[in-house]
């Protein structure tokens, strides 16, 4: 619930679909008054006057969606008496909306069906027809993308956009055309959604100044930040707003308060947020509209409570006051919700917080809007939970769970379903709880794709509302005084791979990682172990799995908060010029708690290579260098990463075809240092294997493309500067003409698609270092060796320019083309030859060198 609110303009164009649409401005709004006008475009339609119709888009814009359907339903099937197609058929989808507003989808899904078939038989031929028609195929987007039907909803509005164009109606066309950038952006399609908007930018540059032109830059402003293009988001919206004096007085002070908003949010996603809290107030001043009022106060008392609870308190007294204001409807209902969460923060104002809830539950009875009393009640239920009131807890959320689950309202269900499980867990019923939570994590999974398909401002905090239910579930699995049974073990270990991917799904805003086929438990069975840590507040599991053995639990007393420590504490030492003891000490210590109970049964089995899946901030850290007092793990141990527990397609590197493209850089580029050693780099690759060279000037971004689309090298060699950072927009590679985002950088190694079915066997990145001061850093890492395509990805978690780094390669592709060589054996072997020269045999020098993915 916390970013429902944060778009103005959804609500005065018709189209908000709570928590689910983004920026679809300058679609078709539900029809207003006679002559109808299209929002934004001064233009009118010639409509007959139909009362109920007018009726129900005033209920409509009210949040009163029961009576619009009630009234828009009679107004069909006054329309059909009468035979109107092209009115039945804009009737018709506007009846679409209000049944999915009010969880009914096989209902809207009929009634925008039945809208289309109206025009089988009688296509449309006139300007007003083409416009019907596309505002029935964009609400037939809209309610295909809300339902995870990407591709469908991509299709629809591609009809919507060319019926307007039919219909010579731009700013129309342009709406349409933003939508779908938006829906091919949750696909990862980033370039191609780039190119959309950029063709839009281009389009409403050329049109005059209007409401709708401006409207369309917000919407264009917002899309750009929902595919992480912040400062074009920026840029935009500062656009807009420099256009609003130009419009009609009238017009412009909740326009401006929309953008104020908008510009707010990205100015919170860039966590800039004295600026954000700032453009909040600037919108809560302007806006005359309440609902765009309360919006921005709501937003601007989220910010303000981190820093001023005193200020916070006023501005709580305005938000209460604007909220009265509000006609009754689901816009109130949600602001009521929005600003008791806020309330409940302060026990002392529990009493407040508890009527504000208690008047959203009401209102929505009234209403006969379900899905908002499901949130209401559940919201209250939350409040009994923060109170450990657990009888009433459990009561209201058992309601409210069972409003939502008769919706089918999966993003509801699964919030009530997790709330439940920790009233249960507090009350000490664990097998009831697990089972609760059980149920949660199988609706979450349900609602993978419709988590990650929506922008930053409406989509859910997943580091707040989606991480900690994993967790807790972990935490529920895995606690046992005799530990967990075989079936829990393989569940948490399902759970934790689960949580991996929804990682990556909210770093990348897309569900990244259908496809990927293989078990880890399937490769290589002999002289291989797969570890894995889970991180818990308070203890450190370890699942470990071993060639035809069930899976092992072991449990070390060390808490989250102290592995955090532990962990920051050594990368600090391995960072000095010197080995000191205090590093080894550390080093040790970590030895003792991931290695030393599993050093038994790892001898026993004869394990000769480590996979690890690491979890928390032992991602930042280089297992190579975990020390058992005498040695180093790689000096027992081959030793291999895995973002997860599938790999693509795994099969052996074969030595004889290692052809290389090698791409670097050596001077200075983009405000980025000179790497001096890069050209002896690449120079001893050209020595060890067959292939292709672009240095400097000769690697741009196209030059890459070109190479990777005309031979489909094995090995992609990159000897640049880059990061990985938890930030999708803070991690790239440089190439001469400009820094390629991760985002960009997934489309151009995976070009080669189009010539040849192979994956690219290696990707070694060099130069490239984690992002300092970040926590959850390797989280790039690991999207790089997902998205990349590459069944293997080589890169460091820091980076020293010096003869180090070409050594270390040097070594690295010398073992590589040896016949039975493994790329784990390859990196091992370069690894140790560091160490035992002594001019590196400190670990920061052979240390960072890690595999990610197919260690075969």
């Amino acid at each position: 619930m916390k970013n429902w609110l944060c778009n103005g303009h959804l609500r005065r164009l018709g189209w908000a679909i709570a928590g689910l649409l983004l920026a679809l401005s300058l679609a078709i709004a539900p029809l207003h008054s006679v002559p109808l006008t299209l929002v934004g475009t001064g233009r009118s339609l010639a409509v007959a006057s139909l009362p109920l119709i007018q009726q129900g888009q005033g209920f409509y814009q009210a949040g009163q969606y029961t009576q619009a359907e009630q009234v828009w339903q009679r107004a069909a099937t006054d329309l059909a008496q009468r035979g109107d197609v092209a009115q039945r058929s804009l009737v018709l989808s506007y009846l679409a909306l209000a049944h999915h507003q009010l969880g009914q989808g096989e209902a809207a899904e009929a009634a925008i069906a039945t809208s289309l078939q109206l025009w089988q038989n009688s296509p449309p031929q006139t300007t007003f027809q083409q416009q019907i028609l596309g505002q029935v195929l964009n609400t037939q987007g809209n309610l295909q993308f809300s339902l995870g039907q990407i591709e469908r909803a991509i299709a629809a509005w591609q009809g919507a956009a060319d019926a307007f164009a039919a219909a010579g109606d731009e700013p129309r066309r342009q709406g349409s055309l933003i939508n779908r950038a938006q829906a091919e952006q949750s696909l990862g399609l980033y370039l191609q959604a780039r190119r959309t908007l950029e063709a839009v930018a281009i389009g409403l540059a050329q049109q005059p100044v209007s409401s709708a032109k401006v409207l369309g830059l917000q919407s264009l402003g917002n899309v750009w930040r929902a595919i992480g293009q912040v400062d074009q988001s920026q840029q935009v919206l500062a656009e807009a707003v420099a256009l609003v004096a130009q419009l009609p007085t009238a017009e412009q002070a909740d326009i401006l308060a929309g953008l104020w908003l908008s510009l707010g949010n990205t100015a919170q996603v860039q966590q800039n947020l004295e600026d954000a809290a700032e453009l909040y107030a600037q919108a809560a001043t302007t806006a005359t509209d309440p609902l765009l009022r309360v919006q921005a106060q709501l937003n601007q008392l989220r910010l303000q409570r981190l820093q001023d609870e005193g200020l916070a308190a006023a501005q709580g007294s305005a938000i209460a006051a604007t909220i009265s204001e509000l006609p009754e409807g689901r816009s109130a209902i949600y602001a009521q919700i929005n600003y008791a969460d806020l309330l409940s923060a302060n026990p002392a104002n529990d009493g407040a917080a508890a009527q504000q809830l208690a008047n959203a539950v009401q209102q929505a009875q009234r209403l006969q809007d379900q899905r908002a009393e499901a949130y209401a009640l559940g919201y209250l239920a939350n409040l009994y939970e923060k109170r450990d009131r657990w009888p009433e807890a459990q009561s209201l959320t058992e309601q409210a769970l069972r409003l939502a689950q008769s919706l089918q309202a999966a993003d509801v269900t699964y919030r009530w379903q997790w709330q439940l499980g920790r009233i249960l867990k507090a009350q000490n019923q664990t097998e009831q709880a697990i089972a609760t939570y059980n149920a949660a994590f199988v609706t979450l999974q349900s609602l993978r794709r419709d988590l990650v398909a929506t922008g930053p401002d409406l989509q859910f905090s997943f580091r707040e509302g989606v991480e900690p239910l994993y967790r807790e579930f972990l935490d529920l699995l895995l606690v046992s005084s005799e530990g967990a049974g075989p079936e829990q073990l393989a569940l948490a270990r399902q759970v934790i791979e689960a949580l991996r991917l929804a990682e990556l799904d909210n770093f990348f805003r897309t569900a990244c990682l259908e496809g990927q086929s293989v078990a880890l438990d399937a490769v290589d069975q002999t002289a291989t172990a797969v570890i894995h840590p889970i991180v818990l507040e308070d203890r450190l599991e370890i699942i470990l799995s071993l060639p035809n053995r069930p899976l092992a639990q072991h449990t070390v007393p060390v808490g989250r908060q102290q592995v955090e420590a532990q962990t920051t504490r050594w990368l600090r030492e391995l960072g000095k010029p010197l080995t000191s003891p205090q590093g080894k000490a550390l080093g040790a210590e970590l030895y003792g708690w991931l290695i030393a109970p599993l050093a038994a049964e790892l001898a026993q089995q004869q394990v000769q290579t480590l996979v690890f899946v690491l979890d928390g901030a032992l991602r930042n850290i280089p297992m190579a260098a975990l020390y058992d007092g005498d040695r180093y793990l790689i000096e027992t141990y081959q030793v291999a990463l895995a973002p997860g527990l599938q790999l693509l397609n795994p099969q052996p590197l074969r030595s004889e075809s290692l052809a290389v493209l090698a791409a670097g850089l050596t001077e200075a580029r983009h405000g980025f240092s000179a790497l001096s050693n890069v050209g002896a780099e690449i120079e001893t690759i050209r020595a060890k294997a067959t292939g292709q060279v672009l240095l400097d000037q000769g690697f741009t971004t196209q030059t890459l493309q070109t190479e990777l689309e005309q031979t489909p090298f094995p090995v992609v060699h990159l000897a640049t500067h880059g990061q990985f950072s938890s930030n999708l927009d803070e991690t790239f590679v440089l190439a001469w003409d400009r820094p390629i985002l991760l985002n960009e950088l997934r489309e151009l190694l995976r070009s080669r698609d189009d010539i040849t079915t192979g994956a690219i066997e290696l990707l070694v990145l060099s130069a490239c270092e984690t992002a300092a001061g970040d926590s959850r850093a390797t989280l790039g890492l690991a999207g790089i060796a997902v998205e990349a395509g590459s069944r293997s990805t080589l890169a460091s978690l820091w980076n020293l320019d010096d003869q180090s780094g070409a050594e270390f390669m040097g070594q690295f592709y010398q073992a590589l083309v040896q016949p039975g060589n493994s790329k784990a054996a390859a990196l091992q072997e370069a690894q140790l030859a560091l160490l035992q020269d002594s001019n590196y045999r400190h670990p920061r020098y052979w240390a960072p060198y890690v595999l990610l993915g197919n260690w075969l």
